[in-house]
């Protein structure tokens, strides 16, 4: 299979190395994953403040330049407000084609055109969909036997463009945790918000909101992501968080496609482990412990 990928601001940046081990894991899948080239900023959740068109014409630039390639190839966006951005647009020139013809007003200063057929997907609707867990079961070579780990798709993962699982009780991320031996934990605020840029403004309630979802982790090993600020608001603020639940929480923030790595055995310089604000030894020292259980 073949992909376009959109890496989005947080992808080349905080969270590399989301960007690194997902490129690496659809690979050792035999897909073939190219960026799209001189993509910008898709406006995150601040450009439709300022102006609506501002809005859907970030997005549709890089939706225009994707269609220059192959209108029909799959765009993977792995940050969860970006395909909240690319969908929204996407469904907004299909309802109304008077929005298309502005949209494309303003790209001429590129000599862009947006015809509204790019389909964007989110990585965790291709890993869940597009992959047998049989073909991911094949892959492994160091199981994560003994790892209990929680399943966090945050709330634009899967809402409100998502045509994918189900918004309320998303189940696509178990089975591939499941294909690599790991226990799942399962936990009420699977697809609770983090906060997102509520921290910054409104912090007592952020910290809130992270706190429930690691209260709905408790007893696992780590928690899988599939959102670079998902990943960002669970890790930096879990100190805030302890404090609200009244014990100290050090809970290992993992990308789905890290975990994913690790199982297949990849490179440390794939998977970026030492980059986590916390510390991801736990894990690595769980998976020790069951290795020779296994082996026996």
């Amino acid at each position: 299979m073949r992909y376009l990928f959109y890496p989005g601001c947080s992808l080349d940046g905080s969270a590399l190395e989301y960007k690194r081990s997902m490129t690496a894991v659809l690979e050792a899948l035999g897909s073939e994953v190219a960026e799209i080239p001189e993509w910008t900023c898709c406006g995150a959740s601040a450009a439709s403040v300022v102006s609506d068109l501002l809005g859907h014409v970030l997005p549709a630039r890089n939706l225009a330049l994707a269609e220059q390639i192959d209108e029909d190839m799959t765009i993977i966006a792995a940050c969860s407000a970006c395909y909240a951005n690319f969908r929204r647009t996407g469904q907004a020139v299909q309802a109304d084609p008077a929005l298309l013809e502005r949209i494309n007003r303003a790209l001429e200063v590129e000599d862009l055109t947006y015809r509204g057929k790019a389909q964007v997907r989110h990585l965790m609707d291709v890993l869940a969909n597009d992959f047998s867990t049989e073909e991911i079961e094949a892959r492994v070579e160091r199981p994560l036997t003994g790892l209990v780990v929680a399943p966090y798709y945050g709330c634009q993962t899967v809402r409100p463009f998502s045509p994918y699982d189900d918004d309320q009780a998303p189940t696509s991320m178990p089975p591939i945790l499941e294909a690599l031996s790991a226990t799942v934990h399962r936990h009420n605020r699977e697809a609770s918000c983090c906060g997102t840029s509520v921290l910054m403004t409104k912090q007592e309630a952020g910290v809130s909101m992270v706190a429930e979802v690691l209260d709905g982790c408790d007893g696992a090993d780590c928690l899988a992501a599939i959102c670079p600020m998902c990943q960002l608001n669970m890790e930096g603020y879990q100190d805030r968080a302890s404090k609200v639940l009244g014990r100290q929480v050090n809970l290992p923030v993992l990308f789905l496609p890290q975990l994913m790595g690790l199982a297949f055995g990849l490179s440390d310089d794939v998977l970026m482990l030492e980059r986590h604000m916390v510390p991801v030894t736990p894990v690595l020292s769980r998976l020790q412990q069951a290795a020779p259980a296994a082996a026996g």
